[in-house]
Parts: structure tokens; C-alpha cells; sequence
């Protein structure tokens, strides 16, 4: 939702929240959508205009206010107490869902019905101001995520911090995991008061890659942004005179490798995966030239002269790139430190034992990755995306082969499709057999939006779902097994449906 009232916000990604679920059981779907029942939404609800300030849009919630009530609401602004609308991506956590976004807060949901529950503050666990909505899930479970401390105790770190699938006394006490939560590591950001923006993480079994990109915070310009009347957002630079530098963090010492590595100034939100071969880690990113991508999404370049304002000047690109674990003392400096006869990117030493990564340019124009997560942090061969060119709107589904190089399309005249999420056949031995599910938002006002059902070998469609209601593109989610739903939570027949339940929808073949 982009306005309430008569107010409006300034960008896409300041919306509050809609969550929308397919559920899918014999052979039929079911569909439903719910916003977020978040504070932020309550709240501007109730006043009938935008009162909480999202990351683009600054909210002043009374004009009238006095003079002292004015002061208070800078300086409660000086230090921000950010907003809890939720609207990126699903996190599971134990048997619990979240909707999650990238400050402090995540809205503990019932995923059947789409019911908001608690507000959970990860500042009561963990000390950080920011955080990712892209963790990590290891085998058992455990959750592994990454969050920024701002000036804590006159530091300003990243956290890598890790949430236990289980616990003593939680599920019949009906207590948090989040209750034991224990800070995995913390990094040192090369500035007090500019930390560095991110939007993931990578891991392998092993080892967990942090980039410190120069796209940057200023906490000084946020800190004074209410009294300026500039978003928080217009607080974030593009240091292109900078390095990007790479973090590698052990998981069994739980401290980061000495050697100092680095690239290249980028832009990174999203990482593919990672793995360990032969002394070396290996890591797929999203790369962008710079920050252009978040400026685009402000809403009056998407609702005038789209085709010229949408020109993107950087392509989003899938680069490798290969650390070497163990640097030899003797190699000469200028030297190639990689000898993978997988990868073209190179590692050079330098000197003062510091290492200059360039990467593998493996393809331009795609986003929003995802991979079988039975491989997260292992070798694999597939990426699953959206294809992206010159413009931030995807258009067609991507499979690309790694070992090949090769690619596999599904596209539709007037669709635009959602983050693919790849679902393996039961008991799969090949990484790519499976479906691929993507909900379909349709341009044309007579073509429905739809849950699209692709095969992920051929790409072949084998089913779609038409849902007629106003859809809208979203950014992440979850496919979440039958197996993982408990009692309470299983998919309604449809002769239990409520009056609040939407009708089901047959799938077309």
C-alpha cells in the first residue's frame, strides 16, 4: 500500500507490507492475502496518513505540535526507533515464521492464515540496529544471520549471530528461540560512523563471506535527518573511490582469516552461493557498477516517462569470485594465487599481505537468485532468476547452467514474474529435478496474474493457477513442505472455509 489518506510514500520499497500465500493441496491451490497488521500499519490506519517514517519517506506526524513537543519528536528521530513493516521476506525459525524486514524488528506470522502476531525486537537478544532478511538455514535447522551495531559501547560492528532450531523447554513452554540466540562473531567496520550497507551473506560449510561494500551509511546524516526533512535513505552514498572488502569468517574458530582480501568498488544484495574446492573459497554474487538500482524504485520514476527514467547504469552481473585460504609466505608478489581449472577469477598477492580479488564474469541481466538449498554452501551447477537488462522490471524466469553456461527461459507477453523458488521432487537425486514456482503479475487488463508451475529440467510449463485479484510483484518467500506445518496449521478443506477464505482456484494445465 503506497497511500494513505492523502499522503503518499516516496518509494517502492517503503509500502506497508501485504503478505499473500498459494496453498497447494490436491490438486487444487488456494489463495490468500492479508497486510501485515504491523504498528506502522495500525498506526497509519488510524490517522489516516503516513505517521511512521519508512526508509524513503520521512513521516512528521503532527504540524500543530508546540514547540517542546517538536523538540522531543528530533531528538526521539536522533537515534531512530525504526519501523516494523515487515515487507521482504519470510524467515523460519523453529516451528515459527516471520515476516522480516532490515531494521530491528520481525512480525511473527501464522503462515495458513496470514494472521500478524507478535513483534519480536532483535535488540533484546542480540545488539544490533540492522539486520538481513536473507539467513541462512544449516542442516539441522539453526538459523545464521548478519546484523549491524551502531555505535554500541563506542563501536560500530557486524554481527554474525545464530538462533538454535531447538531448545529445552521452548515448544512446550511456547517460549522464543530467539531467547537463546548467541553472537556467532563480530566484525570491526573500517568506520565508526560510515558502516557499510549489505543485504546478505554468503556460507559454506565452513567459512561465512561478509562484503564490506563502499555503499555506505552516514550515521551522522541520519542522526539529523528528521530535523532536515530528508529520508534516511538520502543518508546512503556510493564511495566509488573505495574498495569492496571481503571478509572470510571460520566457523570453527569462529574468527576471521588474517589475510586481508578485497575487490573491486560494487554493489552487492544479493549472493547465489558458496563452497569450498581444493584450499580455495568460491562465491557467486549479483554484482551492480554502483548504487543506481535503489534510486530507480522511487515512485516518480516509476509512474512518469518509466521506459527513460527505468534505464539502469549498471546491469546486475553474476560474478565468481575465489579466495585462496592459505597464502604462501614465498609466492611473488603479482603473482595469481588461484590455480582452480573451474574458475577464471584470479586472486593477486600484494604486498603487506594483502590480496586483490577480480572475478569470473559469468552472466549479465539477471536477479533475485535462487538455487536447490540442498546445495547452499556446497558445489552446484544451477542458478534459478529473474532476467534483468537494462531495466529493474524482470520479464522473463532464468535457468543457468554454471558448468555449460548455458541458459533456459520462460517468458509471456505482458508478465512479469516474482523471485523463482525451486521446490526438489521427493527423494530427487539430480540438483535440478523439480518444479520452479513463480507468481505471474499480469500487465494486460484481461490476462489474470497466476502461480506458475515450471519443470526445473526443461523449463517446460506444467501447470498455472489464475487468481483473480489485484496482485502485486513481490520480493522473497518461502515453500514450505507439508511435512514442516504442524497440526494447527495444516490447509483447510475446502468445506472448512470461513467466510474470510478465498474461494480455491483450480490449476490450468
Amino acid at each position: 500500500m503506497h497511500t494513505v489518506g492523502d499522503s503518499k510514500y516516496n518509494h517502492w520499497f517503503d509500502g506497508l507490507a501485504l503478505l499473500h500465500s498459494f496453498s497447494i493441496k490436491d490438486g487444487e491451490v488456494f489463495y490468500r492475502s492479508k497486510y501485515l497488521q504491523s504498528d506502522t500499519y495500525n498506526a497509519n490506519i488510524e490517522a489516516n496518513k503516513i505517521v511512521v517514517s519508512e526508509f524513503g519517506t520521512m513521516a512528521y506526524p503532527d504540524p500543530c505540535k508546540n514547540i517542546f513537543s517538536k523538540a522531543f519528536s528530533y531528538l526521539s528521530h536522533t537515534i531512530p526507533d525504526f519501523t516494523d513493516n515487515c515487507l521482504i521476506n519470510i524467515m523460519k525459525c523453529g516451528d515459527d515464521f516471520y515476516a522480516t524486514t532490515e531494521t530491528n524488528y520481525i512480525r511473527k506470522i501464522n503462515p495458513q492464515t496470514l494472521e500478524t502476531l507478535e513483534k519480536v525486537d532483535y535488540r533484546k537478544y542480540v545488539a544490533v540496529n540492522l539486520a538481513t532478511s536473507h539467513p541462512h538455514y544449516d542442516e539441522a535447522g539453526n538459523v545464521l544471520n548478519m546484523g549491524t551495531s551502531i555505535v554500541d559501547k563506542g563501536r560500530t560492528k557486524y554481527v554474525i549471530f545464530k538462533i538454535p532450531a531447538t531448545a529445552p523447554g521452548t515448544k512446550k513452554k511456547g517460549k522464543s528461540l530467539l531467547k537463546h540466540a548467541e553472537v556467532f562473531c563480530s566484525i570491526p567496520s573500517r568506520s565508526l560512523l560510515s558502516p557499510s550497507y549489505y543485504h546478505s551473506f554468503g556460507v559454506t560449510e565452513n567459512y561465512v563471506i561478509f562484503l564490506e561494500q563502499p555503499f555506505k551509511l552516514d550515521i551522522l546524516k541520519m542522526a539529523t535527518a528528521y530535523v532536515r526533512g530528508v529520508s534516511w535513505a538520502s543518508c546512503m552514498s556510493f564511495h566509488r573511490e573505495d574498495k569492496t572488502y571481503i571478509h572470510i569468517i571460520d566457523q570453527r574458530t569462529k574468527k576471521p582469516v588474517p589475510t586481508k582480501f578485497y575487490t573491486d568498488p560494487m554493489v552487492v544484495f544479493h549472493h547465489v552461493n558458496a563452497y569450498e574446492e581444493d584450499g580455495c573459497v568460491l562465491f557467486d554474487v549479483i554484482a551492480y557498477e554502483d548504487s543506481s538500482l535503489y534510486q530507480l524504485f522511487y515512485l516518480a520514476n516509476l509512474n512518469q516517462n518509466f521506459e527513460e527514467n527505468s534505464r539502469m547504469t549498471s546491469v546486475p552481473t553474476l560474478k565468481r569470485f575465489a579466495v585462496p585460504l592459505h597464502v604462501d609466505k614465498n609466492a611473488e608478489v603479482g603473482s595469481n594465487l588461484i590455480k582452480l581449472a573451474s574458475t577464471r577469477a584470479t586472486a593477486l598477492k600484494e604486498k603487506d599481505s594483502h590480496v586483490y580479488c577480480q572475478p569470473e564474469v559469468l552472466y549479465e541481466g539477471l536477479e533475485l537468485p535462487r538455487i536447490n538449498y540442498a546445495h547452499n554452501g556446497k558445489p552446484y551447477r544451477y542458478i534459478f532468476a529473474a532476467e534483468v537488462q537494462w531495466s529493474p522490471i524482470p520479464t522473463k524466469i532464468l535457468k543457468y547452467d554454471i558448468l555449460t553456461k548455458s541458459s533456459l527461459k520462460w517468458g509471456e507477453e505482458c508478465c512479469w514474474p516474482a523471485e523463482p523458488l525451486f521446490v526438489p521432487t521427493p527423494g530427487a537425486k539430480d540438483e535440478d529435478d523439480g518444479v520452479i514456482l513463480s507468481a505471474i503479475v499480469s500487465t494486460h487488463p484481461q490476462k489474470l496474474p497466476f502461480l506458475l508451475v515450471l519443470d526445473a529440467k526443461n523449463f517446460t510449463e506444467l501447470a498455472r493457477a489464475s487468481v483473480d485479484v489485484d496482485m502485486h510483484l513481490d520480493l522473497h518467500g518461502l515453500f514450505i513442505p507439508a511435512a514442516d506445518w504442524s497440526a494447527e496449521k495444516q490447509i483447510p478443506d475446502k468445506t472448512q472455509e470461513d467466510e474470510n477464505s478465498d474461494a480455491p482456484i483450480t490449476p490450468q494445465a
